[in-house]
């Protein structure tokens, strides 16, 4: 198979879909690679690194994805490269349809077989291609979140982990997957007062186990997020359905109801957010203020740390994209109920349950 990596093209979007190791994995079992010219710069790699793992440098985008029967991406195809799209292309990226409409349509369109890491599922429920990217954005959340609390920022002038005689800051964590569980030990280890929520009582219970009930756990509802919103200084949103668009479970008359200079981080932006105020933001404008509190909400946080994000990112997606280059979309799919779960689109319909009802579609057997 030939496998396409183009440069990514969303603002600040320095990450690249492989590794130079991975692109010799794939080169190893006989496959050929495609990499866009200088499309691991953001990353720390040379064109000069994939070339000498096997790839051949591309100099266009457009030749990249020309030429390519499948292609790896950070992110979900934007409009300027819908054009590329093309019945029988293998699209394998994060997709986020749920939020994304129009690529949606362009995907059944133009009839492409396009797989989304982030609905990758395993049998036990866990998410293995979501997960190393939701694990450095609850890392990066608490460093965003004490970003917009500097007063420079808009924020209240709080220091999470406040100083000697002064209290520190209220943390209040929705959502207690892979995303906010990490979020939850990085704000603990600031000192600030974290409490975290979800509807789960099992992850409760092991995140007060795993931090030694240094942080408050309490069962979500709209009356408790209504209660605790009120005294939280910043507020983490890792909330996450797979393939579905994420619940509002923060209401803009919620918001108002903040101090003034709270900050809210929206990690589940991608699949449309956890609070009504949020709108997405890039990394070159991350923040704004609406409801007198400051709002982070970059769909790409990952990006801001490229080298480690691609090697984590290489190190989940490689043996999935191994299986798709030797065997095909199709059979990679039945020899894999997990791959299968990651199928969004397949020859101009919907197939991913979730997906299409979160689209308003009916989702059909993909064979």
């Amino acid at each position: 198979m030939i496998v396409g990596i183009p440069r990514e093209i969303k603002t600040d979007e320095n990450r690249v879909a492989l590794t130079p190791a991975g692109v010799g994995a794939l080169r190893g079992r006989g496959h050929t690679v495609l990499v866009e010219h200088d499309a691991g710069l953001g990353s720390g790699f040379e064109d000069r690194h994939f070339r000498a793992a096997g790839a051949r440098i591309m100099p266009s985008a457009a030749m990249t994805w020309n030429k390519a029967h499948m292609v790896l991406k950070v992110k979900e195809p934007l409009r300027a490269e819908f054009r590329f799209l093309r019945p029988g292309l293998i699209v394998f990226t994060y997709l986020h349809l749920a939020a994304s409409p129009q690529l949606a349509r362009e995907l059944i369109r133009r009839q492409v077989a396009a797989l989304g890491y982030e609905t990758v599922q395993l049998e036990d429920g866990s998410l293995p291609l979501l997960a190393p990217m939701s694990e450095v954005a609850g890392r990066l959340a608490v460093q965003a979140g004490a970003w917009c609390l500097q007063a420079q920022n808009g924020g209240r002038g709080i220091l999470l982990s406040g100083a000697s005689g002064v209290r520190p800051a209220r943390i209040l964590i929705l959502g207690a997957g892979i995303a906010g569980a990490n979020a939850c030990q990085i704000a603990v280890g600031t000192g600030a007062e974290v409490t975290i929520m979800d509807v789960s009582a099992v992850r409760m219970r092991y995140l007060h186990d795993i931090l030694s009930g240094h942080v408050n756990t309490l069962m979500s509802n709209h009356a408790a997020i209504e209660e605790e919103i009120k005294q939280a200084d910043l507020v983490i949103g890792a909330v996450l359905l797979p393939g579905a668009r994420t619940p509002r479970l923060v209401t803009r008359a919620m918001v108002a109801r903040m101090k003034t200079g709270a900050a809210v981080v929206d990690l589940s932006i991608d699949q449309g957010g956890t609070f009504e105020t949020s709108r997405p933001t890039t990394h070159e404008r991350p923040t704004y203020v609406d409801a007198h509190v400051v709002h982070y909400c970059v769909t790409n946080m990952p990006a801001a740390v490229p080298h480690t994000s691609t090697y984590a990112l290489t190190n989940a997606t490689l043996s999935y994209a191994l299986e798709i280059a030797d065997y095909g979309v199709a059979q990679a799919c039945r020899n894999n109920r997990a791959l299968r779960q990651g199928l969004n689109v397949y020859a101009g319909r919907f197939v991913h349950p979730a997906v299409a009802q979160a689209l308003g579609q009916q989702a059909h057997e993909p064979w």
